[in-house]
């Protein structure tokens, strides 16, 4: 019999390791993300990437909107899940969800943990200055990305790497060591590793706030900051009044002739 799953994810990073889990053949019995969104200009409502693919995969979907309350969590028991498979879904997930299936859940994380545990992995690496990270496969417990770690990989980080790229590589990656990893947990063939806390590093939330350019700080992070926020939220400043994207920048060991920061000397 085919291993009943679970899948819960939200954004594009998210669609690689469902996809690999269907194309390996697991029973996908529901696909839980978020709720759609207002998105565009329009602010029309927008399913999510994972919806998105679960639809034309015809795998049902659930959205609900907190875990937090007996109705979904019963919803989710009812479809009596060997696992759960997690990958940027979005919430941290209750003891009540994760004690369902009878195989734990296990989670698909952008950054070699303990470091970089949080929202924004992918992001906090370019902030970082790190020339490396990787994907992670961990035991999920109740804490913030805390569980012990089943398998890693790693991955060089380009020089002009922007959260969008390396996102796409490291989804690309997860999916690979989901897939790799699972059957040798299901063989109990691995051997989870608990996380040393005292390493631990945290990649909090990126807010729309962070685009704005701060021009008194050193240009090396200012150019990471411009790559780290690309797609999302932007980098951006003002010029004549008026809001300027800044999509892709250099930084340059040029003589400042005492100008303030942020204005053009050539």
């Amino acid at each position: 019999m085919a291993t009943r799953i679970i899948f819960m994810g939200t954004p594009d990073f998210s669609v690689s390791s469902l996809a690999a889990l269907v194309g390996e053949g697991y029973d996908v019995v529901g696909v839980v993300t978020q709720p759609d969104r207002p998105s565009g200009r329009g602010r029309e409502l927008t399913a999510s990437p994972v919806k998105r693919f679960a639809g034309q995969k015809g795998l049902a979907v659930l959205q609900p909107a907190t875990l937090r309350r007996p109705d979904p969590v019963a919803a989710l028991a009812r479809l009596e899940p060997d696992m759960l498979v997690v990958a940027a879904y979005g919430l941290i997930l209750p003891q009540s969800v994760l004690d369902i299936p009878t195989h734990g859940s296990l989670n698909v994380h952008a950054s070699l943990l303990p470091e970089f545990r949080g929202a924004a992995p992918v992001a906090a690496a370019i902030l970082a200055g790190k020339d490396r990270t990787g994907v992670t496969i961990m035991l999920m417990d109740a804490g913030m990305d805390t569980g012990p770690l089943l398998s890693q990989r790693e991955c060089s980080v380009d020089p002009q790497e922007t959260t969008g790229t390396l996102t796409a590589r490291l989804s690309d990656l997860g999916a690979g060591l989901l897939t790799d990893t699972l059957p040798k947990w299901l063989a109990g063939k691995v051997q989870p590793r608990p996380q040393l806390d005292e390493q631990a590093t945290y990649a909090p939330m990126i807010r729309k706030a962070d685009g704005r350019i701060d021009w008194t700080l050193p240009a090396d992070l200012l150019a990471r900051r411009v790559r780290a926020f690309q797609p999302w939220p932007g980098a951006m400043t003002y010029w004549d009044g008026k809001p300027l994207k800044l999509l892709k920048v250099q930084a340059l060991a040029v003589p400042a002739g005492g100008a303030r920061p942020g204005t053009v000397v050539a």
